[in-house]
């Protein structure tokens, strides 16, 4: 239980940044919410995979693998879209003042 919980965070971390390496533009998200979005994805990517029966193979499980930092991906598109990241949902506003 303790090794599914490590393995999640670590392969949460590296499909989280990947996914914002893959996401084009810039993205204003914090290190924590791109561990959670990692996380979350490598979760059910997982679960998937298992239900798909992806996930039952010799070696690694690049189907399985693949399917997570799709998931990341499209993780990272939501949160910057709908504007959760530091911006805190007020896009266009720079916080410049002008004289």
């Amino acid at each position: 239980m303790i090794g599914a919980i490590v393995s999640a965070v670590v392969i949460g971390a590296i499909v989280g940044a990947l996914a914002r390496l893959l996401v084009p533009g810039r993205q204003n998200m914090s290190i924590g919410l791109t561990l959670i979005v990692g996380i979350v994805a490598a979760l059910v990517g997982t679960l998937i995979a298992h239900a798909l029966g992806w996930a039952d193979t010799r070696g690694i499980d690049w189907i399985e693998h693949i399917l997570q930092l799709a998931l990341a991906v499209i993780g990272v598109l939501l949160v910057t879209r709908m504007g959760m990241g530091r911006g805190g949902g007020r896009p266009g506003r720079t916080g410049r003042t002008t004289t």
